[in-house]
């Protein structure tokens, strides 16, 4: 049977199968299938299977002298940079047998990293073989001995139940459809490498697919998908197995990405604390205080970071859970049931505090483990959840959710009553008080630029390309907060283009500026091509006020609403001819139209990114309409409001870090 859990699980049967291949070698991955693994097994599972080291894939490293096995972990095609950087590890090392795993399919397209991808010598099978000649010819001659070989799915995360990530698709954002058309040639790679992920999912699910999408970038990923010569061996293979596959373009509802009206611990935890290096969606958790070392930066620095990722842990993995699926308070109090737990289990002399969860209780149980190291390693996963709990409730940044959330509010009930216009002359005084140090009444400008996001995602929009007094103002005032600033923040950098305040003149900041509010208006515009689910955003009357209406929320209420109604804008995309003829006759016969909620499965694809708010709005509004159905939720990345912005309005949005 087709189910949820089943394929969720797929990719860490991939891995199992990779790590069959690492007994005695030296291993070299790199940062894409780095960040799969940290989520399926960890890279501990490496040593665990026999590796003698694990390195970067980099041209910079080799074996030692005694290393004689080389196992390389691969997200690209063997080709133009990857073979190049194979090339030089073997040159430089004393390599007796050589095992390449690709999580790239084995024919020429273009990926993720690589604008300009080199086609690989031959095709399927001979493509295998003429690189593991060119392997034996780098190690030096036939006595040496080549495996090449093409796992897929190496490149899915299962980051929780029911939920996959796809890091080489992190930098995969839709583009405003007014930019559609003009897609540069690295979005046209990202979309092929998408279709290629979900094909290699569907292929090794053994099912078939029923495409629908919502937005042009997601039309243009199931147009891909279903064109592919995989798709049509499975139309033609008549599995029994279907899966519908709902794709979504982000772009469409960028309010509920920016917004701060999520109650979710994971979220809080995803804005505060710094981001693991190499990772999209994964944080640094200061462990030094479990050491007993003082705080100072030197030892900061000797203690290797925590992370929420512990996926060899079952009771952490329990408590990752439930801190993604309950709401801020109830998540907070099941970190401390699971460190008494642990305490209790560990005969620890902890002393179980009632009423509310504070970071310094949080804390002092955590430090209860440092004096049994036993115990502390035994417990390390839940522990490290626990201080990144504890770290997040400290933070002096956490209070600006709550102000941030209230000034939304605001602002949400001001465009009930009034225009566009009205609301910017509302956030204009707060660019003047964005500069000096961090007060409740004063905003950066990072938060300044979400906010914007917000109102204009929200399509509460003036005239069309009317040009607004406000809007020039506001540009004005950003300009000149821009170039006071004496820190610019990744943001900031990704905006105007510049790396220091010394580069950055008045000029450049003017001219991010105008871009930020061009797309800004596009924002605004966003949902105009759809017919039914164009509005978020609920106007409020004497009685209710104004809310925001999730677009995910509304969609999966029409997917699952008893009558089963047809959307028109969720677009069913085929290349099968028997679909096409169905389609065409419905117009003139009694012929039913696919619809997404046929099917047992439903594998949504939220392209461009997925925040932890809306992953538990859609486990409730499921479980609400129809309990039992099967949703596995699949995305690029975890967001947080940053992320937006910076994809955003970033001068290089459309052109995705290719790692040269």
């Amino acid at each position: 049977m087709l189910t949820a859990e089943r394929v969720w699980r797929l990719p860490r049967r991939m891995w199992d199968e990779a790590l069959t291949r690492v007994s005695g070698a030296a291993v070299f991955i790199d940062e894409l299938c780095a960040e799969s693994l940290h989520w399926n097994q960890g890279a501990v599972s490496l040593l665990d299977a026999g590796a003698r080291s694990v390195r970067c894939f980099s041209s910079f490293e080799s074996g030692d002298e005694d290393e004689h096995k080389a196992v390389f972990i691969v997200s690209s095609p063997l080709a133009g940079r990857t073979a190049d950087v194979i090339k030089d590890v073997v040159s430089l090392s004393r390599f007796r047998h050589c095992v390449v795993l690709s999580a790239a399919p084995p024919s020429a397209r273009p990926s993720a990293d690589s604008t300009n991808p080199e086609p690989e010598a031959g095709g399927g099978r001979s493509g295998l073989e003429h690189f593991e000649e060119r392997l034996r010819e780098w190690m030096g001659g036939a006595s040496c001995a080549a495996e090449v070989a093409h796992v897929p799915l190496l490149l899915f995360a299962p980051v929780a139940p029911r939920l996959l990530l796809t890091p080489a698709l992190a930098r995969l954002f839709p583009p405003l459809p007014r930019n559609a058309r003009s897609a540069p040639p690295q979005l046209r790679g990202l979309v092929k490498a998408a279709a290629a992920e979900l094909d290699a999912l569907l292929e090794a699910a053994e099912a078939r697919e029923e495409c629908f999408a919502v937005g042009p970038t997601s039309r243009l990923i199931a147009s891909e998908l279903q064109n592919g010569p995989r798709a049509r061996s499975r139309r033609k293979a008549g599995r029994s197995a279907v899966a519908t596959v709902l794709l979504v373009d982000r772009s469409l509802d960028l309010a509920g990405a920016v917004g701060h009206h999520g109650d979710n611990l994971v979220e809080k935890i995803l804005c505060t604390l710094p981001p693991l290096p190499g990772h999209h969606s994964d944080v640094q958790v200061d462990m030094l205080e479990l050491t007993g070392l003082p705080p100072s930066a030197e030892n900061r620095d000797l203690v290797a970071p925590g992370c929420l990722a512990q996926p060899q842990d079952a009771a952490a993995q329990a408590l990752w859970e439930a801190m993604l699926n309950n709401k801020h308070k109830e998540a907070v109090m099941e970190v401390r049931r699971h460190l008494v737990e642990a305490a209790s289990k560990e005969k620890l002399p902890i002393k179980m505090g009632l009423g509310r969860v504070t970071a310094e209780q949080l804390s002092s149980y955590a430090k209860l483990f440092t004096a049994n190291m036993a115990a502390l390693e035994r417990n390390c996963g839940v522990l490290q959840l626990a201080l990144a709990t504890a770290h997040t409730l400290r933070h002096p940044s956490l209070a600006r959710w709550d102000t941030c959330l209230a000034f939304e509010r605001l602002l949400l009930q001001a465009l009930s009553d009034s225009d566009l216009a009205t609301v910017l002359k509302q956030i204009c005084p707060l660019v003047g008080n964005s500069g000096g140090a961090r007060t409740p009444d004063r905003y950066t400008v990072d938060e300044l630029l979400t906010l914007l996001v917000y109102v204009y995602g929200m399509g509460v929009a003036t005239e069309q390309g009317r040009d607004l007094e406000e809007e020039r103002e506001l540009i004005g005032a950003l300009t000149l907060a821009i170039t006071t600033e004496t820190i610019l923040s990744p943001l900031l950098c990704a905006v105007t283009g510049c790396e220091t305040p010394a580069e950055l003149t008045a000029e450049t900041a003017h001219s991010a500026m105008q871009r930020v509010f061009d797309t800004l208006r596009g924002v605004a515009s966003a949902r105009s091509h759809l017919k039914q689910l164009r509005s978020v955003y609920h106007a409020g009357d004497g009685v209710h006020q104004a809310t925001y209406r999730p677009l995910l929320r509304q969609l999966l209420e029409e997917i699952y609403r008893p009558e089963r109604a047809e959307c028109p804008d969720v677009e069913h995309v085929s290349a099968g001819l028997t679909d096409l003829l169905k389609t065409g006759f419905s117009m003139f016969m009694k012929v039913s139209r696919p619809h997404p909620g046929d099917h047992g499965l439903l594998i949504l694809f939220v392209v461009g990114g997925v925040t932890p708010s809306e992953l538990r709005l859609i486990r409730e509004v499921v479980s609400s309409l129809r309990p039992g159905a099967q949703v596995l939720v699949l995305s690029t990345r975890l967001l947080k409001p940053t992320d937006v912005a910076e994809m955003l309005f970033a001068k290089d949005s459309l052109a995705p870090d290719i790692g040269l």
